[in-house]
């Protein structure tokens, strides 16, 4: 995630010098060229930052799945012993 932001600020960083080497010394075309970098910027950090929360969301859910899987598994062991227990229980017909 660390990673992610520090992209999004180097873009931001190269965007703002783009602009500034853009304009003819222009401040308000400056200042708004860095306005729509900025913004294009946190776009592209608040999608980073979905992609990130996506991802360990996924990671949580593989764990979670694999730890009941185990309990399912071992469920379905006990299942099956108690099922051998009743069958052998059961009289011949």
């Amino acid at each position: 995630m660390k990673a992610s932001l520090l992209l999004a600020l180097v873009c931001t960083a190269v965007l703002a010098a783009g602009a500034r080497a853009d304009s003819p010394r222009e401040p308000e075309t400056l200042v708004q060229k860095v306005q729509e970098y900025a913004q294009k910027a946190t776009a592209m950090a608040k999608s980073a930052f979905s992609v990130v929360q996506e991802s360990e969301a996924a990671q949580q859910a593989r764990r979670w799945l694999s730890d009941k899987a185990d309990l399912a598994k071992q469920r379905l062991v006990w299942l099956k012993e108690k099922l051998a227990e009743l069958w052998k229980q059961m009289p011949a017909a």
